[in-house]
């Protein structure tokens, strides 16, 4: 094994732990949000500085294989993916984080008729089973699963847009603050899931060479 082989190798790694640690983070998050455990939502906020370190370090290993190995054809392909999934899990972490913060901040729970008629149990549900998609269509290195998160993400979009108009009727019932943290959460989650959706094509780029973003729309 050559010296690229094997910090491309390492790089896989770095890349399958970041991964892991933003699905936990997500994992935590649900639990947070559903029974209003504001220890769990204090933990996902100490651990965001692990996210961010990895990332660097990820960061680093990208730019010196880049500069001291000159990868061409997948290799390159994968380097330039992963800094680009990187960064996208990054912003999933910090969109937890952020959902987190408005349980750990927040002096009421979210009232449990609120959360089943906005979805809310089935919204994370899809969302933390497009990570588990993401994770093994990167670990398998298949792009049939990397695909299967396209559809699922247009659920998302869904319930974030039938979220909107289902939570004016509790206004009157609710504390209307407490309301719209959770109407935000659900924003918020849309649009994580929409990162999903970038590393998807990034792993499809990676592994097929097309970058799905790009392609013109059948007429």
């Amino acid at each position: 094994m050559n010296n690229l082989e094997k910090e491309i190798n390492s790089l896989k790694k770095e890349l399958l732990n970041m991964f892991l640690l933003v699905e936990s983070q997500w994992k935590k998050s649900a639990i947070a949000i559903l029974e209003f455990d504001q220890d769990i939502a204090e933990e996902i906020s100490s651990i965001e500085n692990r996210v961010n370190a990895l990332e660097i370090t990820i960061d680093k290993k990208c730019e010196n294989i880049l500069a001291l190995l000159s990868p061409v054809a997948i290799d390159l392909r994968f380097v330039l993916s992963t800094y680009k999934i990187n960064h996208e899990l990054e912003r999933v972490a910090d969109i937890a984080e952020s959902i987190a913060n408005y349980v750990a901040n927040n002096e009421e729970a979210y009232p449990k008729e609120v959360l089943e008629n906005l979805q809310v149990n089935d919204m994370l549900n899809e969302f933390n089973s497009m990570i588990d998609d993401i994770i093994e269509s990167f670990e398998e290195e298949d792009t049939k699963i990397a695909r299967k998160i396209f559809k699922k993400d247009k659920r998302l979009n869904e319930y974030n847009k039938n979220a909107g108009k289902s939570i004016i009727k509790f206004f009157d019932k609710y504390n209307r603050e407490n309301l719209m943290y959770l109407l935000s959460s659900i924003r918020k989650i849309e649009r994580a899931g929409d990162s999903l959706k970038n590393i998807g094509e990034e792993i499809i780029f990676h592994l097929e060479a097309k970058v799905i973003k790009h392609k013109e729309k059948k007429t």
